[in-house]
Formats: structure tokens, C-alpha cells, sequence
């Protein structure tokens, strides 16, 4: 025959569930790129992405097959900003 849960053992339980829940809840972020933000020596300063605005740069070492950037449509209600830039060599 089993005893019935106490009171701390229920509270304590009960906030071992909340803590799970709220660790494993998807956090609203931000990304705000500010003033002289270079990725692969290219200027990308002053952008702000989100869940529904992303950004995907990929950076080549050879010249890209289709250079530039363009938006397209995530098929989730969003859109992503989609970068082909070729690195850029400081000596």
C-alpha cells in the first residue's frame, strides 16, 4: 500500500514542472547588427533580424556562383535574407 504525496513533496514537484516548462519555452531574441559589423570584410552594419526576419551569410573564398543578397519567403509566415559574398582579404 502506498502513501499519499505529502504537501512539500507535491510543492516541490510542482516547481521541478514550472522550471522544465519555462527552460524548454522558445526565447523571443533579437539580433540588432550595430555601426562597423563586417562579415567576411563585407559591410553589415545596422540590421536587426528576428523569428520573422533572419539572415543566412555565407561566406566563399572563391567568387560565389550567384553574388549578392535577396530575401526569400521561409514557407513559416517570415522571410530570410540570403547572402552569397566572397571573402574579403585584409593584408
Amino acid at each position: 500500500m502506498t502513501r499519499p504525496p505529502t504537501l512539500p513533496t507535491s510543492l516541490l514537484a510542482l516547481a521541478v514542472l514550472a522550471l522544465s516548462l519555462a527552460v524548454a519555452a522558445p526565447a523571443a531574441a533579437e539580433v540588432r547588427l550595430g555601426s562597423n559589423v563586417r562579415i567576411g570584410g563585407h559591410d553589415a552594419s545596422n540590421q536587426r533580424f528576428d523569428r520573422r526576419n533572419r539572415g543566412a551569410y555565407r561566406v566563399y573564398d572563391g567568387r560565389p556562383r550567384s553574388p549578392g543578397c535577396s530575401w526569400h519567403a521561409d514557407g513559416r509566415g517570415g522571410r530570410v535574407k540570403i547572402c552569397h559574398l566572397q571573402r574579403i582579404r585584409r593584408r
